[in-house]
């Protein structure tokens, strides 16, 4: 069995009303639940999984990778390399990890890791040269949207209560992971929205005060962002910002 205790400094919080008696494998699940489900960022959450997961089974290194948009971006790391966070990432397929994300599929390395046909070799992560290698699904109602993966420099044996409670963790922090990359999504198109309103009123004004069609507006926007270095957004909303100064200046 490779479980360990969970340190009491595994997570900030303690629960006043938890007794010694307590069942060890349902208080470390409520208290990663807890912190899974907590309003804190995705990057803290994702930080507390990796703490806990390398708290509760022995691995030398721990990373999550989240799927965006049929990449898999390492979001965080037990070891932080901060070239590396937020940097690296896999094609679906591409190595164990994508392996893993595109089969839904956990993967368990006793030795050797780095031998498996399947292997992908980081030069940014120097500890990829390690023995053993676990790897396992993140996902939210039937959909992956993430991989853990755990690795240990020396041979090693993930039982199958190991695995079991890493893929318990997955489908935990899995549906976290989903609200907020629906929220980020659902933000992104309120604000790619907002920019389009943004710029087709410029565009008016433009067409207005300089007598040309609409397809010159949206020209002469586009060249003068490029001159400035700024977005088409911003240069809308100057454009707008003085057509409403002048006129309170008029009134």
């Amino acid at each position: 069995m490779g479980l360990v205790p969970v340190p009491r400094n595994a997570f900030t919080s303690e629960a006043p009303w938890r007794s010694k008696e307590a069942n060890p494998d349902l208080q470390f699940l409520h208290e990663m639940a807890m912190r899974i489900f907590s309003p804190a960022p995705l990057p803290e959450v994702l930080k507390g999984v990796v703490d806990f997961v390398s708290a509760v089974v022995k691995c030398d290194s721990c990373f999550v990778y989240v799927l965006e948009d049929d990449v898999l971006f390492l979001r965080a790391s037990k070891n932080p390399r901060p070239e590396a966070i937020n940097r690296l990432k896999l094609k679906l397929g591409q190595g164990i990890t994508g392996w893993v994300a595109s089969h839904k599929k956990p993967v368990s390395i006793d030795q050797n890791a780095c031998g498996d046909p399947r292997f992908k070799l980081f030069n940014q992560l120097p500890e990829d040269r390690f023995e053993s290698f676990l790897s396992v699904p993140i996902v939210s109602h039937g959909r992956v949207v993430g991989v853990i993966n755990l690795q240990n420099r020396n041979i090693y044996h993930y039982d199958q209560s190991e695995i079991q409670i890493v893929s318990t963790i997955g489908l935990l922090v899995g549906a976290a992971v989903e609200i907020v990359l629906l929220k980020t999504k659902t933000s992104q198109l309120s604000d790619q929205l907002e920019s389009r309103k943004l710029v087709e009123r410029a565009k008016g004004i433009l067409q207005r005060d300089l007598g040309i069609s609409e397809e010159g507006a949206y020209a002469a926007l586009q060249q003068e962002s490029c001159r400035r270095r700024k977005t088409m957004r911003d240069l809308a909303e100057a454009i707008i910002f003085n057509e409403d100064f002048k006129r309170g200046l008029k009134t």
